[in-house]
């Protein structure tokens, strides 16, 4: 199909849209009509942007041909490079709006970091890497609430689970999944000796009620008894909560509250979302030719990024991208700038498939 009949299809589906808003509708079906045309707005507008700009750069073409009026043929002249730019970076836009939608993109996501090779070196980066995307989360506008967390012996983290909440969270995040490496010298390292250690990074979509429907004869649910650093801390209740997912084989545990009930609507938000993405990756294994569309496989055993401390670089293995300003990326500052990368990378991947295609 023809890039003009998709956009030919598109505008008249959204004009079909405004006239059905115009009629008198159940509410279900105006809220699925207002979030359709939500959708379709921003690419109809650019598409319009496009077809405004072709009308333009044909009448200077026409201008041109015409061979008429020396001083009009000459603006045409000057003025036909900045319209032709114009065309091509439209049409770019319009391929880019016209690629299928990861559905789970506008979401909120479920974040886990868990220490990795490299004992309290590795529970210490945890740390980092979870600190660095709470401030990247606030810089947003997001919020990060903890689920679950176990504290490394020498500080950060041997696990940390949490949700973060936000439009578009999931599509920011979701190729941070993978392998972090960071090559530091620790401060307990009396020989100045660089050691190698990681943290392993998940990110999944936040399901809803509606996206998986969880049975209660289903689950193993198991109480025990939360575990602290010691003194006051100690929870002298069984408020944690372990469920167990039968059909699945999924385990969660949350003991990050002091109220069960709370642990327990914790637990269920992070076993949806497990169970939600497992699905996920399952239709997409039987979709494999997408996987070329994909930046890296999301696999959490796959090295992703370096965090060099001497030499203060961060690199991004799967686009080969370097910067050298490891503090501002931990900081949250520069992490747009992999994000973007990242980003672009995927959609040049979606867009020469869909051109193979």
């Amino acid at each position: 199909m023809s890039l003009t009949t998709k956009l030919d299809g598109l505008t008249a589906r959204f004009a079909l849209i405004e006239a059905r808003m115009s009629e008198a509708l159940d509410p279900a079906s105006y809220v699925a009509l207002s979030r359709e045309h939500a959708e379709l707005a921003p690419v109809v507008d650019t598409v319009r942007a496009l077809q405004a700009a072709e009308e333009e750069l044909a009448g200077l073409d026409a201008m041109l041909a015409d061979g008429g009026d020396a001083e009009m043929a000459a603006l045409a002249a000057d003025e036909r490079p900045v319209v032709a730019a114009r065309v091509e970076e439209l049409t770019h836009a319009v391929r880019l709006a016209l690629l299928p939608k990861d559905e789970a993109d506008a979401r909120s996501a479920i974040l886990e970091v868990r220490a990795g090779t490299g004992g309290d070196e590795a529970a210490l980066f945890a740390g980092d890497l979870f600190r660095m995307y709470e401030r990247y989360a606030a810089l947003k506008g997001w919020k990060v609430e903890l689920l679950s967390a176990s504290e490394g012996e020498a500080g950060g983290y041997k696990e940390v689970i949490a949700t973060i909440t936000g439009q578009n969270v999931f599509q920011r995040l979701k190729f941070e999944s993978g392998v972090h490496r960071v090559q530091r010298v620790p401060a307990t390292e009396a020989q100045g000796r660089i050691h190698t250690s990681a943290a392993t990074v998940a990110v999944l979509p936040e399901a809803e009620d509606v996206d998986v429907e969880i049975n209660d004869g289903d689950l193993r649910i198991d109480t025990f008894r939360a575990s602290g650093s010691g003194g006051q801390h100690v929870n002298t209740t069984d408020s944690a909560i372990r469920i167990t997912h039968l059909p699945t084989g999924i385990v969660v545990a949350v003991q990050d509250e002091r109220s069960q009930h709370k642990n327990r609507a914790k637990a269920m938000t992070l076993l949806r979302s497990r169970i939600y993405e497992a699905e996920r990756e399952r239709r997409d294994s039987e979709r494999a030719a997408s996987r070329r569309g994909q930046v890296g496989s999301g696999d959490r055993s796959e090295r992703i990024r370096t965090y060099n401390f001497p030499q203060a670089r961060v690199t991004d293995h799967r686009i080969g991208l370097t910067l050298y300003k490891l503090d501002a990326v931990l900081a949250g500052d520069a992490l747009d700038e992999l994000v973007d990368a990242l980003l672009a990378e995927h959609q040049a991947g979606l867009l020469a498939a869909a051109e193979d295609g």
